[in-house]
Order: C-alpha cells, then structure tokens, then sequence
C-alpha cells in the first residue's frame, strides 16, 4: 500500500480592521496605501461591520477627511490653529443608497462576515496633494507638519451630525506615488541596435518594488479589419536593486536588442516581408507624412515601445509605462548603413544552398540566386 501526500499552499491576504471604542462597530480595509497612477488613484475600498440590533433607526455614515498641519500644535496659543482639516467625500453606508459593484476583496469579506456587512467605498478628489509628514525635531512634542488621510465611519441621524468618540471608528490611510521616470538616449534605433532605456525610481509611497521587468514591445494594427494586438520582441526581469523600499530611489540603465532570429517560430512577429532567414529583419516603424496619423495608413502599420513594469507584490500591484520609439533600417550612403553592410559581409556565404555564380576578384562578391528554384524549393518543403 502506497501512502500518498498531498501539499495544499495556502495563500493569506491581509486584510487591517479596526473597531470602535464600544466595540459595535468595525471597519475593514484590504489596504492602507493608495498609488497615484497621476490620470487616477487607486479607490478606498471597504466593509463596515455593525452589532445587531445596536442601531435603533439610527444610520452609518462614512467620511474621507484630509488634515493639512503647517505650523508647529505647541505654537497654537489664543485659539490660533495652525492646521485645516477637510471633508473630501462623504456618504451613508447603512443602508447603503449606493448599490454599485463591489470588489473581489469585498465580496470574500462581506461572503465570510454575514449580513451585518456593508461595503463601502471612496475616491480621491483629482489633483489632491500626496500624503506627506516632515520629521520633528528633538524638542518637537506635537503633532508633525505635512498631509495626511483619514477613514472616518460613526453612528448617528445624518451624516452633518457630530460624531460621538464612542461609535466612530477612524482609520489613517496614506495616498503616495512612486515616481517612474523612462528614458531613451535616442528616438530612433536602427535593426540590429542595442535599445537603452533609463530608469530612475523614486518611491514616496509605503509599498516596496519587488522587482523590474523591462520589454521591446511590436504593436501591430491591421487597419483593414481594424484590430490591433502587441507582442514582446524583447525582454529581460531583473531583481537588481530591488527592493526599493519607501523613502528609497535607483536609478539604472539596460540594454536590450530587438531581433527576429530572437523571436524565430513565434506567431504574429511582424517581420520586414519574407525574405531568407539571415536576411530577416523586424518590421521597421510605420512612417507617415507630416499631417497625417499612422491611423490613416494603409496595410498594416507598425509602432514600438519600451515598456517598464515595477512589481509591488501581490497587494501592491504594479506601476506600468511606455516609451515610444522607431526602428528603421539606416539610409542609403549613411555611416550607419555602411557599418550594417560590413557586419552583413562578415557572416559566412552559404555557397552551397543554391545555384551561384560569384567572382573571385578583390571587389565584393556578386552572388546571382535563382528565384525558380527558390520557388521550388519552397514546393518541395512538406
């Protein structure tokens, strides 16, 4: 009889809860820092958890404050405040009004709390400042300067209603950004050119880049049946300086090389026409006359970027952009194409795939390839 054992990995999500001071209420939260991706902030998203029968007719209602402290709390004297504290947003959570879709972390929360679980959720106002604190001094005893988020959730007969210490639960949330800066030494590279993306990273937030994964990517639009899709041509993940924790910043260049012998038997590759295999290329970038877009281009139009994706773990998520950038084959008579030209001679001549008549002077080699016999053989192929 053979024993047999089975592993079963599980994976636990953390999940910050806080109550009130009398215990009947409790706030859920899958995370405490929120990333500015600068077009949006990630959403608060959350489950208010209420006592039975504690309520009486009375409602639950939610608020997203921000405190902004520009003076020292020791120097307040004579009613003299040095801080602003402000309502962002605020609604009703029991009875929720607004029925909208909830997230999967709620739906798992709500699923495994029972019906006194309500969610809630909250948004950034655009352009509202990060959250930041400026370090105390020594002989500072109060509150520090700087910005910072509060979740609000208490018990009364409106939401203008004064909040009693006892039913409300207040929990501090940071809106931070990390900061990714790509650039390029140049706009265009040439087929067979080395791709040098910088990457400069500075994390003002609390979440910590795990690692970096850096992509050449092709992006295709066939314009006749309008579709478009996008496919790696090069790539490389690297946990070089990593992680970048909060507070921290790196900087650092990489070098990839976008080539077709890379991306041999992979389907969808767009390629420069179909040549012979030493001859192949990438499809070079659709150019287009000033005026016009490549939208307005016939056949199918071609664009490249790098792309930098910073991984912040599993409740992070990840930071994403793209750079765009040509490749092309050099002009005709440019040092660039004389230079492809001597790296194409140096390869060694397959003499003896097809028929060929060359030369043996010192000039460079004419070779004559039969296009009858090329078509043949690409009969005979099964």
């Amino acid at each position: 009889m053979i024993a047999l054992l089975f592993l079963t990995f599980v994976v636990a999500v953390k999940i910050y809860k806080k109550s009130s001071p009398n215990g009947k209420i409790t706030v859920y939260l899958g995370k405490r820092d929120f990333l500015d991706h600068l077009d949006y902030v990630d959403p608060i998203e959350g489950v208010v958890v209420v006592e039975s029968d504690y309520l009486k007719g009375r409602r639950v209602f939610g608020q997203l404050t921000t405190t902004y402290r520009y003076g020292r709390e020791e120097d307040e004297v004579m009613g003299v405040k040095f801080s602003k504290e402000m309502c962002l947003a605020k609604e009703q959570i029991v009875p929720s009004k607004n029925k909208g879709e909830m997230s999967p972390m709620q739906e798992r929360l709500v699923k495994k709390l029972g019906s006194n679980a309500f969610p809630f959720t909250f948004s950034f106002p655009s352009c509202s400042p990060s959250s930041v604190t400026l370090q105390p001094g020594e002989s500072d005893s109060g509150k520090p300067l700087g910005v910072e988020y509060t979740i609000k959730a208490f018990v009364g007969e409106d939401a203008d209603d004064k909040n009693h210490k006892r039913s409300t639960v207040a929990l501090a949330v940071k809106k931070g950004k990390i900061n990714l800066e790509v650039t390029l030494d140049k706009e265009i590279y040439y087929h067979g050119e080395k791709v040098c993306p910088c990457i400069i990273i500075t994390n003002n937030s609390r979440k910590t880049v795990k690692n970096i994964k850096v992509y050449v990517v092709q992006h295709c639009e066939v314009t006749m049946v309008n579709a478009q899709f996008s496919k790696f041509v090069a790539s490389m993940e690297t946990r070089e300086g990593c992680p970048v924790t909060p507070g921290a910043s790196l900087s650092k260049t990489f070098y990839l090389v976008p080539l077709a012998s890379s991306n041999k038997d992979r389907r969808g590759i767009a390629l420069d026409g179909h040549l012979r295999d030493d001859d192949v290329n990438l499809a070079s970038s659709t150019l287009v006359i000033e005026g016009k877009t490549p939208s307005e281009a016939l056949g199918i139009v071609i664009s490249y970027s790098v792309r930098v994706i910073l991984n912040c773990g599993t409740l992070g998520g990840e930071l994403v952009t793209d750079v765009p950038f040509k490749l092309l084959h050099p002009a005709p008579g440019s040092i660039d194409n004389e230079k492809a030209q001597a790296k194409r001679k140096a390869k060694p001549l397959e003499r003896s795939r097809f028929g060929k008549q060359y030369t043996n002077d010192d000039d460079d080699n004419i070779i004559f390839e039969d296009f009858a016999r090329l078509r043949q053989e690409s009969v005979d192929q099964p």
